[in-house]
């Protein structure tokens, strides 16, 4: 069994958009729209894997950032631990480094069926306010 603890930024611009991208086709819940991040090394704090993981995925260094939820999850194989960072105000301009779609989305208009199933609550709490 997997333990995994993730890191996960919610990127949010002034216009209440979230800053989105896709899955690799390869990947675990492939082509599923995801928050940007990635998993925590050994040593490094949640936030500093935040900080790392965005300037390696979407080319942004958050420079404010608040743990907006902290949820577990468990898949027949993994069991994850998602820190979800809401990230407001970013140095450089967020997009797909990694060649991986991506796009920014309403707040509003997020759906829970396009991201893996781990992602609901947090979309839901997002939606709701």
């Amino acid at each position: 069994m997997k333990i995994l603890q993730i890191a996960v930024g919610i990127i949010r611009n002034q216009h209440n958009e979230i800053f989105i991208t896709q899955r690799a086709a390869d990947a675990h819940m492939a082509n599923k729209l995801e928050f940007p991040g990635g998993k925590i090394e050994a040593g490094e704090t949640p936030e500093q894997a935040l900080i790392r993981e965005l300037q390696e995925e979407v080319g942004i260094t958050p420079t404010q950032s608040s743990l907006f939820e902290k949820l577990e999850y468990q898949f027949p194989d993994r069991h994850i631990t998602l820190w979800f960072w809401l990230v407001e105000s970013w140095e450089g301009e967020p997009w797909g480094k990694e060649g991986q779609p991506a796009q920014w989305i309403a707040q509003y208009a997020l759906n829970a069926e396009d991201f893996p199933p781990a992602n609901a609550p947090v979309i839901e709490k997002l939606i709701t306010g």
